[in-house]
């Protein structure tokens, strides 16, 4: 188990002595849950390309969200507890004016799942717009995502994506459920926002990834 308080500094790493299924069957039952149609405000372009299972996923995200926080309660430290309920706190802010195109520093929070919290060190991300809207790659650690953003609402964006390893080519998004990511997209200040991934693949009721724009080390296994 991740020691108290302490920052886990690779993003790959599994915590040895869990329960490999507590994860799986919060994700089984929610995934049997009915389907409810997707947010009518979400930008056209998003609702020809997003699967069904993402569809499903991000109609469970408030109850992935307070099943994650339960079982972070359950084994998560007093201090890791108190730095997830910050992030998710925090007001949620409009998009209006937020230029997201440059370097970011990101770190990955997986909430419960295999371990009850996990918080990883802070890596590097990077956000362009290639003219059809912005697109994020995290571009250092050993678990990474590629992938791009579409309008929701004046609060909320969506994010469609591919994860991958480093050293592998990230796949593009609709070409499978191990690989496909997508999560709900929220601004909480002047230089930071998140994303919230209800459900994920593997390991976790919910990931979240931070990001703020502050200098990121070097340092090829530190970024």
């Amino acid at each position: 188990m991740t020691a108290p308080n302490k920052v886990v500094s690779s993003d790959d790493t599994n915590p040895a002595g869990f329960n490999m299924t507590i994860g799986m069957r919060f994700r089984a039952f929610a995934l049997s849950l009915p389907l409810a149609p997707f947010p009518a405000a979400a930008d056209g372009e998003i609702l020809n390309l997003i699967t069904e299972a993402d569809r499903l996923r991000l109609e469970k995200h408030d109850w992935a969200l307070n099943s994650a926080m339960e079982e972070a309660h359950d084994g998560g430290s007093a201090d890791e507890i108190a730095t997830v309920e910050a992030i998710l706190e925090k007001e949620k802010l409009s998009f209006d004016g937020l230029d997201m195109s440059g370097t970011w520093q990101c770190r990955t929070i997986k909430v419960g799942g295999l371990a009850s919290l996990v918080i990883y060190d802070w890596f590097r991300c990077r956000v362009t717009d290639d003219g059809s809207g912005w697109m994020l790659l995290k571009e250092t650690g050993s678990q990474r995502t590629r992938g791009r953003f579409f309008t929701d609402n004046d609060t909320r964006l969506t994010y469609l994506g591919s994860s991958f390893i480093a050293g592998e080519t990230p796949q593009a998004y609709g070409s499978g459920p191990d690989t496909d990511q997508v999560g709900y997209v929220y601004r909480s200040g002047e230089a930071e926002w998140r994303i919230e991934f209800p459900l994920p693949a593997r390991e976790s009721v919910l990931d979240i990834l931070e990001l703020r724009r502050n200098p990121v080390p070097t340092d090829n296994n530190r970024r």
